[in-house]
């Protein structure tokens, strides 16, 4: 079990104005993602170090968006103005967490602009819906190569996140200490009877710290 990704929600003007701000914040370049066409959404990628990246997602006019809770989740955050959607972790086996949670995994693909796939299975995100603090659980499937944090080599690193809940809370869904898969990623813990969520996260850059 281990960090994988934070993803971002577009704000109103769009998947490119919202990805240039936070790009040009990091001082890197964007790459395009492609279309999650069970999720009804796309995104945008910025890769990290540690084998980490960061989305940036937006929902696109298309019945899988109504139905698939991703879309839904995506939706609802760029609705209420966009920002931190939430955060996933890696897992090698995603048993334990569909029978804790009693429901399947589904499967998820994006083609890169170039026509390679990209293919794994995912669950949590009726979770996450729930309580913005929890984690939604990913199993990467076929070439380890096409991983997002690979889309070229960063020296970004991921190195806090702010989070609106409390930690015991998000061991408890997770079945494992919290601190167990964040590894070298801080976190600040506050508001934990407030409205959950991460808060803002902080990257180490060529520039020094900058939180978005």
């Amino acid at each position: 079990m281990r960090m994988d990704h934070v993803s971002y929600a577009c704000e109103h003007d769009g998947l490119a104005a919202t990805t240039e701000r936070i790009s040009s914040a990091l001082g890197v370049e964007a790459v395009k993602g492609g279309v999650h066409p069970r999720f009804g959404t796309r995104n945008m990628i910025i890769p990290l170090a540690g084998h980490k990246y960061l989305e940036v997602v937006e929902v696109l006019d298309h019945p899988a968006s109504d139905k698939a809770p991703f879309g839904q989740a995506v939706r609802a955050r760029s609705a209420a103005g966009g920002g931190w959607m939430g955060w996933c972790v890696e897992v090698d086996d995603l048993a334990p967490f569909e029978e804790r949670l009693g429901r399947s995994a589904v499967n998820g693909n994006r083609k890169f602009p170039d026509g390679r796939e990209l293919v794994w299975k995912q669950i949590g995100i009726l979770g996450l819906i729930a309580d913005p603090q929890v984690p939604y659980m990913l199993k990467w499937e076929g070439d380890p190569s096409r991983h997002p944090s690979n889309a070229y080599d960063s020296s970004i690193k991921m190195s806090c996140l702010t989070i609106a809940g409390s930690a015991s809370r998000v061991t408890e869904w997770l079945g494992e200490p919290v601190e167990k898969p964040l590894e070298d990623v801080a976190v600040e813990w506050v508001a934990p009877h407030g409205t959950p969520g991460i808060l803002s996260v902080t990257f180490e850059t060529a520039n020094g710290a900058v939180t978005i």
